[in-house]
């Protein structure tokens, strides 16, 4: 799994270094020069935490936040977030989500369709591709994993979406499910079979109706939020391993009145101490408030986590 990192974040003792000079923009796409258009792009700040949890040996959750260096193809494409709980054999769930991780935001950045089709041919692309690995190797044989990604551009929020990782909005101390599980409970629910009471503790709750790699073709949601993403307001994306053991109050509680990284560690903290029995990723987001345009200084670069890194495109 060394490749898909390095191509990621670059070589592990040294961060990538941001050259927008010489950075291409995916084909097809023109970098717009209208002089009315702000300079910098609003920033999007987020952490990333991902905790074995209390009982398995690996972790099969990938957690994701992609910032391109460069402004123009940001002001096109905006940020990336992801999770996806990986499945299968040993290590196989492992190699599914990092896979699933390292297609998509590629294929994402570098399409030239509008956000909604290229999230869509992104994850048909990152499903074709785990499924063919898992078909050529014994030892990935049904593997598969959930996959939820957002992308926030400008004020607007889209997202793609298989399996039962979830994303959220907390906007105005409410909290906002953007996705919808694509499980077998959560068809009972819809076609009023059982209560969401009863969803919630049923035995089956974790079964999927769709998973990325385990068939050559998935159904995909995709959307976009109606409701604008303000400063004032917050994004969740989790695995099982966090909702299952955090309710809604919980997760508004938190992180109405934490830090962004206090928030993270104090959502990974609670599901443990909980029971803990899954792997726990959590990716928080908000918007940064714009700061006038500075005198030129030399670039610095702070990073407080390992997964939320500035991203060049491949030459």
């Amino acid at each position: 799994m060394k490749k898909i990192l390095n191509w990621l974040f670059g070589p592990a003792d040294s961060a990538p270094v941001a050259d927008t000079d010489n950075l291409t923009p995916p084909a097809g796409v023109t970098i717009p020069t209208d002089p009315n258009t702000p300079s910098v792009p609003e920033e999007i700040r987020a952490v990333v935490v991902s905790d074995l949890g209390n009982v398995r040996q690996n972790n099969e959750d990938t957690g994701l936040f992609v910032r391109l260096a460069d402004e123009g193809i940001r002001r096109l494409k905006g940020y990336l977030l992801l999770v996806a709980d990986g499945m299968g054999g040993h290590l196989a769930g492992e190699v599914a989500s990092q896979m699933a991780a390292e297609i998509v935001s590629r294929e994402y950045f570098q399409d030239s369709e509008p956000i909604e089709k290229s999230l869509l041919r992104a994850f048909q692309m990152a499903n074709r591709q785990i499924f063919e690995e898992a078909r050529l190797h014994d030892s990935f044989r049904g593997m598969g994993t959930t996959c939820t990604a957002i992308v926030v551009h400008n004020e607007s929020l889209y997202f793609a979406h298989v399996g039962d990782s979830r994303a959220y909005l907390v906007k105005a101390g409410q909290l906002i499910q953007l996705t919808e599980d694509q499980t077998y409970v959560q068809e009972l629910l819809r076609t009023g079979e059982i209560s969401a009471e009863a969803a919630a503790t049923h035995p089956d709750r974790n079964v999927l109706t769709q998973a990325m790699g385990t068939k050559s073709e998935i159904r995909v949601d995709l959307g976009r939020c109606m409701l604008p993403f303000d400063q004032t307001d917050r994004l969740l994306l989790c695995s099982d391993g966090l909702y299952d053991y955090c309710s809604n109050d919980d997760l508004v509680l938190i992180m109405s009145r934490l830090s962004l990284p206090d928030s993270a560690d104090e959502l990974v903290r609670l599901a443990k101490s909980r029971g803990g029995h899954d792997n726990i990723t959590v990716v928080l987001a908000e918007r940064m408030p714009t700061a006038p345009e500075q005198p030129t200084a030399p670039k610095t670069r702070e990073i407080d986590l390992p997964l939320t890194r500035d991203l060049q495109l491949p030459q």
